[in-house]
């Protein structure tokens, strides 16, 4: 007995119908990724439970990738065609006072990627109902990535030197070991507490970045009886900041210049001159060239702060993230989805050049293939603080989910025809090889003695 074909919309229909059968587990999901936060590169509780389901779900996949990353590979019972990819970040940030912290850890949800696994594992459910996925012609990916936020940085330049890493970003690491190789179109959506009245937002940009490891080194002395006998390594990195500070007047508006950091070392014992100095610093702005411009700048900084009081720095530069890029065609297919659901009041299409400060490796990879990153609303609060939190996972996971579902089935579905012309009309910035020539090319240690 022949299986009567369904429409583009019947099939959407159905995939929602699973997900919506299935959102209490889909919320628990999420819910239990909240309280079991990881920071990059180690989210192994998390990438444990994605396996899990995984394994449930009959869906074949590798581990281990990048260390915790894991890619799943569902082909269309259609035939071949192209393939997407449908992304969940693993790792949590470190806010120590947030509600939902891990008390020993610090580590805390601070940021939604605890939705991010849900609605991936969500629309993996609604893709694999049997009807649905009897007639795309492809293969899905989903994907759950780790190490989007680059923080703790002389953690994994530890990694790093042991061999486990060469970029410290999840999605840098992933590209670079090919893992993006047979992917052709690639989504994500990420959770926003900034959005008024919609539900749903598309379009903007975001700023690229590279990434300062700084470390100062001074003479440590008794700061009480011998402070002539030291040289002050904070007072040396005091400098430096106040010389960044000093840089602002001459940010350019349209550039969205931001340059911020933490010390994460400041001295031993308030009784001793300070010798060891440590600093973790951010670079961003709206295009490489002008974060490759501020971050010679920035280095001129910290070389003055050694330069003032006789010490020496030591200033690690790691190659940070692209400015995103959304593929017109594929922003449009989002764009038509969500309205369709959610309709166009709850909506929101941002202009290109709409850019909201922060960094994301979803930059990287928009700049080599076709690549959407909506964002869904369900959040209150700033985010990346200790008052975000997700209070409608309705809207945080389930509605993204959905329509995350809705537009692979558009992509896959009519032998994968829209697929196929998003691909045609692409046009990728970089090849994968001349992204990772650029990217090393950012990568470089400077040893400046302001005693010399």
């Amino acid at each position: 007995m022949t299986t009567p074909t369904l429409s583009v919309e019947e099939l959407q229909k159905r995939a929602c119908e699973t997900i919506e059968k299935r959102k209490k587990e889909i919320v628990g999901l999420a819910q239990q990724v909240l309280a079991n936060p990881e920071a990059g590169f180690r989210e192994t509780k998390t990438a444990q439970l994605v396996s899990q389901k995984f394994q449930e779900l009959g869906v074949q996949h590798e581990s281990g990738l990048a260390l915790t990353g894991l890619k799943g590979r569902i082909p269309g019972g259609a035939g071949p065609g192209p393939t997407v990819a449908v992304i969940g970040e693993l790792d949590s940030l470190v806010v120590t006072e947030h509600p939902n912290a891990d008390p020993d850890t610090g580590a805390a949800h601070a940021c939604g990627h605890h939705c991010q696994i849900g609605m991936m594992l969500g629309a993996t459910m609604g893709l694999l109902t049997p009807e649905v996925v009897a007639q795309l012609s492809g293969v899905i990916v989903p994907f759950a990535v780790p190490a989007e936020e680059f923080i703790e940085v002389e953690q994994r330049l530890e990694m790093r030197d042991q061999g486990k890493l060469e970029f410290l970003g999840g999605k840098q690491e992933l590209i670079r070991l090919g893992e993006f190789d047979d992917v052709d179109i690639a989504m994500m959506c990420h959770t926003a507490s900034d959005m008024g009245e919609r539900k749903f937002a598309m379009g903007g940009t975001s700023n690229g970045h590279v990434v300062k490891f700084v470390r100062y080194t001074g003479v440590g002395a008794h700061a009480g009886s011998l402070p002539h006998r030291g040289v002050n390594a904070l007072n040396a990195a005091s400098f430096a900041i106040q010389a960044i500070n000093a840089l602002r007047e001459t940010h350019r508006a349209d550039d969205t210049v931001r340059i911020h950091g933490i010390m994460t070392k400041g001295g031993e014992a308030v009784s001793a001159v300070p010798s060891d100095v440590r600093l973790e610093w951010r670079v961003r702005s709206s295009t490489p060239k002008v974060v490759v411009e501020n971050s010679r700048a920035v280095d001129r900084c910290f070389k003055a702060g050694a330069l003032a009081v006789g010490a020496s720095v030591n200033i690690t530069t790691i190659p940070g993230y692209l400015p995103m890029r959304h593929d017109s065609k594929l922003q449009d297919i989002f764009r038509r989805t969500a309205v369709g659901l959610l309709g166009e009041q709850a909506t929101l299409v941002m202009p290109a050049r709409r850019n909201r400060g922060g960094s994301t490796d979803m930059g990287d990879l928009s700049h080599l293939i076709p690549a959407c990153h909506p964002y869904a609303s369900g959040a209150v609060g700033p985010g990346h603080s200790k008052e975000y939190v997700i209070t409608d996972y309705e809207t945080a996971v389930i509605v993204p989910a959905k329509i995350m579902a809705m537009v692979v089935i558009d992509l896959l579905a009519d032998g994968a025809k829209r697929a196929k012309e998003v691909k045609a009309h692409h046009r990728p910035l970089m090849t994968k090889q001349a992204y990772i020539k650029f990217q090393r090319e950012q990568a470089e240690v400077v040893e400046f003695d302001g005693a010399a």
